[in-house]
């Protein structure tokens, strides 16, 4: 029979203490102590010690996660101060506090003091873009209320607290990201609030005191880091910069100081003329390896490094240059490191290392730097047309900003330039406004437009999420339509084209773009995605429609019994109902232009009556549905 001791019951718990047992591993020990029948007095004792020992595991767990979450905000101090760039500090702040929080979302959102709102400026775990997008004006919502308050706040329900103003716009994309539990921090450099920093889950979890604590921890941080690269974004001479960076980075010596080499010797490249072998040579020499440079088809431009290296395999040439590369950023297939030489608007190749090696971050950053400067050196030597068709955008985009029609002593300035740009005076113009269904076309479909219009005699521009083309001819809807056709079958996507005009002074062509891009969002309204038109095509819904209105609410909510109840039936309520208001409501000439008899007519009307109600006849409801049959009979 066990004996059980006072001394020998501290024992078993220091054990357990020791190896880091379990809570349900402490109660072990007194039911032995129970059923080998121990007394009352050894029973207490061993019931105080497992309390105590409990406690202090408790206490040790709460601990070691301290320890753990002060080791990730030293991690996370490292981090952001090998950082330069805005976004990158941003994109580091939020994966590390949706990490240590265990939260379904983490954001950030940064302070508009001039228009007095706080905008999300990146996100990690959201899955809605318009949440992305989200402004808030400060003091709306959770987030106005932390970013002009400088004070934490906590929900457990978002949609349902009161202690905040609610703002429609705000809510709706809260509802689509799907957050119910919120957490926000003021982000604060001195007492002036830039940010605020958030955690949210899906679902109806709390967050806890202490996690409020981590979060402003992580959130001073941020600040600090945020203000950084602020200041040193001022800084404009890449010298200067490059010291700044070598100033705080000094623990990290030689790496740093061979990326700075490296970095010095690429811009010197630049300014000498040289094109992507020489830089190619520049990174196999710091990093080693051998350096493939590729075309946005996989052709190999430049290689450097092994002299008797293999050219890259079929299969590993398909996965580098099929792989969705993040702008920028540098990604490993297998002893590959691959990073995108791009533009922000396009694609110009790829930058292949093959090294056995592990690249640190500085590495990394060295081959990015590389990507940066041979995208400049490729672009430097780009044909005189390409520079032809960049004046010439140029020109448009000054016309539509109403700066190329100012005084009468810019006149001769202009006309030199529409004689540069092929442009031809007294001859009208139509302006297009040209939308792609897919963002990832826009690149391919300004230069589609840009040759598409020297061959025509006019102008075209990218102009955010459109294409504007300026092209002679007096027919606005057909020169649209034909634009749509061509340039979605070039595109292999649906295109979208608005047209205005025609107009002969150059003067006009701001107010005629407004009215394309009207056009266009009108023509998306009503789901015509690889269509064009003019406004005058459009007649009425061009002035009813906006590219925020609801067309297919607007018809089920006037016309939706009458429209399930021929589609049920294969009657014809619809037509009777066009043809009805078409003879201002007269019964015995509906039913002669219907070809039917005049109590036919009654009877439809009747049924009518029953499925839209009494009413429908009366003039405000009239007026509704006789929209509404318009409506219908554009977008059929």
């Amino acid at each position: 029979m066990t004996v059980h001791t006072p001394l020998a019951s501290c024992n078993v718990f220091l054990d357990l203490l020791a190896r880091e047992a379990a809570p349900v591993e402490f109660e072990e020990p007194v039911a032995s102590a129970r059923a080998a029948g121990a007394d009352p007095e050894t029973l207490a004792q061993l019931e105080a010690a497992k309390l105590t020992a409990l406690r202090v595991s408790a206490g040790m767990r709460r601990q070691a996660r301290r320890e753990a979450e002060l080791t990730a905000l030293f991690d996370l101090a490292g981090d952001l101060a090998g950082l330069r760039d805005l976004d990158a500090i941003l994109e580091a702040i939020v994966r590390r506090a949706r990490r240590l929080l265990s939260a379904d979302i983490a954001y950030v959102s940064l302070n508009d003091d001039q228009r007095g709102e706080t905008r999300i400026r990146m996100t990690d775990g959201s899955i809605s873009a318009a949440f992305r997008r989200l402004r808030i004006p400060l003091g709306d919502g959770l987030g106005g209320l932390v970013a002009q308050t400088a004070m934490p706040y906590s929900t457990d329900h978002y949609l349902r607290d009161p202690q905040f103003r609610h703002h429609a716009h705000i809510d709706a994309a809260v509802a689509e990201e799907a957050l119910v539990a919120i957490l926000g921090v003021p982000m604060r450099v001195g007492s002036r609030v830039i940010g605020v920093l958030y955690a949210a889950n899906r679902t109806e979890r709390p967050f806890a005191p202490e996690q409020a604590v981590l979060l402003g921890s992580l959130a001073a941080h941020a600040a600090l880091a945020i203000d950084n690269a602020r200041l040193l974004a001022e800084t404009r001479a890449t010298v200067e910069e490059l010291n700044a960076v070598n100033a705080r980075l000094k623990a990290r010596g030689a790496a740093i100081e061979r990326a700075a080499q490296a970095h010095d010797r690429m811009t010197a490249l630049v300014v000498k003329g040289g094109d992507a072998a020489d830089v190619a040579a520049v990174v196999t020499e710091v990093l080693g390896g051998t350096l493939y440079v590729l075309d946005p088809a996989g052709r190999c431009l430049a290689t450097s490094g092994d002299p008797d290296g293999a050219p890259l395999p079929e299969d590993e040439l398909a996965a580098v240059t099929g792989a969705a590369q993040p702008r920028g950023g540098t990604t490993r297939h297998g002893d590959l490191w691959v990073t995108p030489i791009s533009t922000p608007g396009e694609a110009l190749g790829t930058l292949v290392l093959r090294s056995g090696a592990e690249l640190d971050d500085a590495d990394r950053r060295i081959l990015e730097r590389a990507a940066l400067v041979t995208a400049l050196l490729m672009l430097l030597r780009r044909s005189p047309a390409e520079a032809q068709a960049r004046a010439q955008g140029e020109l448009l985009d000054d016309l539509l900003d109403g700066k190329a029609a100012g005084a009468v002593g810019d006149r001769a300035a202009l006309e030199a330039r529409m004689r540069r740009a092929g442009l031809e005076r007294n001859v009208p113009y139509v302006v297009l406004s040209a939308r792609c269904a897919s963002s990832r076309s826009r690149g391919r479909a300004a230069f589609w437009a840009a040759s598409y219009a020297a061959a025509a005699r006019g102008l075209a521009a990218a102009r955010g999420e459109e294409v504007v083309l300026l092209l002679p001819g007096d027919a606005p809807g057909e020169i649209a339509r034909r634009v749509a056709k061509e340039l979605g079958a070039a595109l292999a996507a649906p295109v979208t084209v608005g047209g205005a005009g025609p107009v002969r002074e150059l003067s006009g062509v701001p107010a005629a773009h407004r009215e394309a891009r009207r056009c266009a969002d009108t023509l998306l309204a009503l789901d015509r995605m690889d269509d064009g038109a003019d406004a005058g095509e459009l007649g009425f819904v061009g002035l009813l429609i906006g590219a925020h209105r609801d067309a297919r609410g607007f018809l089920e909510a006037t016309l939706g019994p009458v429209l399930d109840y021929d589609a049920r039936r294969g009657t014809s309520l619809v037509r009777t109902l066009e043809t009805y208001f078409g003879c201002r409501c007269a019964l015995s000439r509906t039913a002669e232009r219907l070809h039917v008899h005049i109590n036919t007519v009654h009877q439809r009307l009747h049924r009518v009556s029953r499925l839209l109600g009494e009413d429908w006849q009366e003039p405000e409801r009239a007026l509704e549905i006789q929209l509404a049959l318009r409506l219908h009979r554009l977008r059929s």
